[in-house]
């Protein structure tokens, strides 16, 4: 099991909720739809749930016009990633990555006995010729998340189009596209293509695409994702997963929610409005900001990030000093509701030495 870095939870010193701007998570909740279809699934609590998905697996496979056996349900996109792993890796075998990418990828990998090689970054995104150099006969996955968490940086399709027939044929490439919803509309709005990743999964290519609710949907806490990809892996992969692993409440907000395409377009249109107002906001007072894909921006502080993140929690606003993620003097900060990022922004301004210095 993965053990994840606990999130606090107390209140700020004066006794205020604390804004929560740390774990990327929806600042709008689920849709009322997919509350609707909790509340009903609740009554069938005492039923074990289906253990195929087959009624959501069914429905994302036509959305995304895949076959039915190139889908599989887990318990967030991260127990996709364990399945992999348990799958594919083992002591002498490892896998790739950038450093400073999603923490999950080193914790899987190490829990299967492998080792995890990470490249450097180029431009605070993804070295892909230093991850085609890392590779070796060892291999057996590489991890591109794209978007990139923490970063924010983003991959054009063209970018991994060129990328992909390079990679040997025994490695299985996972495109982690958790933020999928907000890069897309990013990049159409700066005219350029994001993601092909169907198309591979259509071709059977090695390659398995990542995709969560937890984010755009508003279901972190239900635990649900999906992966995309060959269907012979995807049954391996199912049969080193938990019984039952996905409760019947999650499964029917997951099919409810992929039916509120309004609830899907005000979180991206606030996430993309208010990614300029934070970037504005914190550019003023002096710091640099890494230009986001995702529901999150990410700055360097220019000193040990713990600092500030201790700083502004006792403003009352908790945000992810990314330390232990290989960015010491970096802090993420979620997209919230314009209300919680101008909290957020005079609560940095209050604590910063830098926003001190600056007349905004």
């Amino acid at each position: 099991m993965v053990s994840f870095p606990p999130t606090p939870s107390n209140p700020a010193q004066d006794g205020s909720p604390l804004i929560k701007l740390d774990s990327n998570e929806n600042p709008f909740g689920p849709s009322p739809l997919a509350l609707d279809a909790i509340r009903k699934a609740a009554s069938r609590a005492h039923e074990y749930p289906d253990d195929n998905c087959s009624e959501l697996r069914e429905k994302l496979a036509e959305l995304q016009c895949v076959k039915l056996e190139h889908v599989s349900v887990t318990a967030g996109s991260t127990g996709m990633l364990s399945l992999l792993c348990q799958t594919l890796l083992a002591p002498g075998l490892n896998a790739v990555t950038s450093a400073c990418s999603f923490i999950v990828y080193a914790m899987l990998v190490r829990a299967s006995g492998a080792r995890l090689i990470e490249t450097p970054l180029r431009e605070d995104g993804f070295d892909l010729d230093a991850i085609l150099q890392a590779i070796n006969p060892e291999t057996r996955l590489v991890f591109l998340a794209n978007p990139n968490n923490p970063t924010g940086t983003i991959l054009e399709a063209r970018e991994v189009e060129k990328f992909l027939p390079a990679v040997p044929d025994h490695v299985v490439v996972v495109i982690d596209e958790a933020y999928y919803e907000f890069a897309e509309h990013f990049a159409a709005r700066l005219r350029f293509e994001y993601s092909r990743s169907l198309q591979y999964v259509r071709q059977g290519a090695p390659v398995v695409v990542l995709r969560t609710f937890s984010k755009v949907h508003g279901l972190a806490g239900l635990r649900i994702g999906y992966g995309l990809g060959p269907a012979e892996l995807l049954g391996y992969c199912a049969r080193m997963a938990n019984t039952y692993s996905v409760p019947s409440v999650a499964q029917g907000a997951a099919l409810a929610a992929l039916d509120d395409q309004s609830h899907i377009e005000k979180t991206v249109l606030n996430n993309a409005e208010q990614a300029e107002v934070l970037a504005g906001g914190l550019e003023k007072l002096g710091y640099r900001v890494v230009p986001t894909a995702a529901n999150f921006v990410y700055f360097d502080v220019g000193e040990d990030a713990s600092i500030l993140a201790r700083r502004l929690r006792a403003e009352g606003v908790s945000v992810r000093a990314l330390n232990g993620w290989g960015a010491p003097q970096c802090i993420r900060a979620s997209i919230g509701t314009p209300e919680h990022n101008q909290m957020f922004l005079d609560a940095v301004r209050r604590v910063s030495s830098l926003g001190r210095k600056v007349s905004v």
